[in-house]
């Protein structure tokens, strides 16, 4: 069985006290999830990522990790390792994120090596694609991330579908607090599995996980989760608070 996702991204936050806090506040509660269905992964900035494993290693949750060179070690000033982290018990690790490819500059060859360097490694990449406010109004949408989707992928060639997943994430809902629609983020969703099942098979591509992200809230999760190509959730802001994450991890999923 696909299980769903439920990913926090804390980005760019938390210290050691914060992040202590933050845990001792959410475990208190992780027994009242049922994890038959579902993981829960939480990808906290690589400052506190071993802290972060002492509190979880007991526990169901993942380790995730916001980004990742492609080499396992050398001159790469600033840069992490796949080995580095998979030595920590990170699982998942965010690429392509709207803030690497528009803040840093990240190019899509640049984010295929990173997303094959973390796939041989074997740890799992979470490929986020996503359009502009401006490339949607333009009705680009599809194109845009078709070509983020494929150019991201290229350089795998062995694809296992369970160890590779896949984040839509409209730009322009990221942090406004304006999120896609049910029926917007369903459009894209199904069209991103059409195209991996060209891509690759139709076995595959209903095991790849498709995640939504996008000011997701625990108001909009139970529409979200509804349509049937939305496998999980890459959650930014309401994961930085213990209780609004718990209540998007521990909704009932039911399908259209």
């Amino acid at each position: 069985m696909r299980k769903y996702l439920f990913a926090g991204n804390w980005k760019m936050n938390k210290t050691l006290k914060e992040t202590e806090e933050y845990f001792n506040k959410f475990l208190k509660r992780l027994s009242e999830i049922d994890f038959s269905d579902r993981e829960i992964m939480i990808a906290p900035p690589f400052t506190v990522l071993a802290y972060s494993k002492n509190f979880i290693k007991n526990t169901p949750l993942k380790l995730g990790a916001q980004n990742s060179c492609w080499e396992e070690k050398g001159a790469f000033t600033g840069e992490i390792s796949p080995v580095m982290l998979k030595e920590l018990g990170v699982e998942y690790v965010i690429l392509g994120h709207s803030e690497r490819r528009h803040i840093f500059g990240e190019s899509n060859e640049l984010i295929a090596k990173r997303v094959e360097g973390v796939y041989k490694f074997e740890l799992i990449p979470i490929l986020c694609v996503g359009e502009t406010l401006e490339e949607r109004n333009k009705g680009k949408t599809l194109e845009v991330v078709e070509k983020q989707l494929l150019e991201g992928l290229s350089n795998i060639k062995d694809i296992k579908g369970d160890k590779i997943v896949i984040a839509y994430e409209p730009v322009w809902a990221i942090g406004t607090g304006i999120n896609a629609t049910p029926e917007e983020a369903e459009e894209v969703h199904s069209f991103i599995r059409e195209r991996l099942k060209n891509l690759y098979s139709k076995e595959i591509s209903t095991q790849i996980r498709i995640l939504y992200g996008g000011s997701v809230t625990p108001d909009n999760i139970q529409d979200l989760m509804k349509k049937p190509n939305i496998d999980g959730v890459l959650v930014g802001g309401a994961s930085l608070d213990p209780e609004k994450f718990f209540k998007i991890c521990n909704i009932k999923v039911e399908k259209e």
